[in-house]
């Protein structure tokens, strides 16, 4: 008998879509793009989506999924077809949350985003110096970010998408920057997200507690679909060690409903964690739970993996 079972629909509400596996930064921390020279990561990097397979994995979950995230470990924006995707998704009713470490959010890029109606762009920045930056990043190009994430809010005014935040990853490098960071950027932005960093399915910072473990969430929202079409067991695969599918050859309801994820979700059910060598000693199912309070003009919400910093005078910004 199952200990705790999460509701499952027959879509995912979520679909990350890898649309190009291409990337401007080589990160340290960045476990695809920070070793290109590992010939696991040649197979996957360099890659874009058929235009083809795009459409039909749209078609079939329009009307069943809400948010399309567009992009994995990789930098969107340098997808080749990225601007006519975006439109696709939002002439189909999708909601857009995108990421972007920011270097290529022009002026022109900014407006095309804005007209397009994005719903929410978040956008990498790390620090508070090029110091920092360039330890962490590979680039001393922090006032380009931080003059591009300025023109993105001024361009979108006061209208209300997209809803415009930065990012701040802990890291030995950075630490000694995060106060100052939030402090600035909670003046500017409408939101401030701060993470804890993961490693090896873990985050060694903070502890957590292993008696309250509950199936992730992940199985049961999110679908994660390469530049190939396949599906891997969560966003965190970015090798594909985990494939439960093909979106494109199977279709995106066969795979969600497919055996191989409820096996996977059924040994999350009993806590048969050793059964799910991937998800073993993960902690990342402790990310869905949050804690929320108030302070000041701002409304903080806590999980292990993440601390959001929204600002009170710009939820109408926030489409949950």
């Amino acid at each position: 008998m199952s200990k705790y079972k999460l509701p499952l629909k027959p879509y995912p509400n979520r679909v990350l879509m890898d649309l190009s596996s291409d990337c401007n930064l080589k990160c340290p921390m960045c476990v695809v793009h920070g070793n290109t020279d590992d010939p696991k990561v040649l197979e996957i990097i360099k890659k874009n989506m058929k235009v083809t397979d795009a459409k039909q994995i749209l078609d079939e979950i329009e009307g069943h999924t809400e948010t399309i995230g567009p992009g994995l470990w990789s930098e969107p924006l340098m997808g080749r077809d990225i601007l006519m995707h975006l439109n696709s998704m939002k002439r189909r009713g999708f909601k857009i949350s995108m990421n972007s470490n920011g270097l290529l959010l022009n002026k022109k890029m900014a407006a095309n985003l804005v007209e397009i109606d994005v719903d929410s762009i978040t956008v990498s920045v790390d620090s508070t110096t090029n110091e920092t930056l360039s330890k962490i990043r590979g680039v001393e190009k922090l006032e380009k970010i931080e003059q591009h994430v300025k023109q993105l809010l001024a361009i979108r005014g006061d209208a209300p998408s997209p809803r415009i935040g930065v990012s701040f990853t802990k890291q030995a490098e950075n630490l000694h920057e995060e106060a100052e960071f939030i402090e600035k950027w909670t003046q500017i932005v409408d939101f401030v997200r701060i993470g804890e960093v993961f490693e090896e399915g873990k985050f060694p910072n903070i502890e957590i507690d292993q008696s309250k473990r509950i199936p992730c969430a992940e199985l049961y929202e999110t679908m994660t679909i390469h530049t190939n079409g396949d599906v891997s067991i969560c966003c965190l695969d970015g090798f594909k060690d985990v494939v439960v599918g093909n979106a494109v050859q199977e279709g995106v309801k066969n795979v969600w409903q497919g055996e191989k994820l409820n096996e996977i979700r059924r040994h999350h059910e009993n806590g048969d964690w050793d059964k799910v060598p991937f998800c073993k000693n993960c902690d990342r199912w402790a990310s869905s739970q949050y804690e929320e309070r108030t302070e000041g003009n701002l409304l903080i919400r806590k999980s292990a993996e993440f601390t959001f910093y929204n600002r009170l005078d710009r939820l109408n910004t926030w489409k949950k």
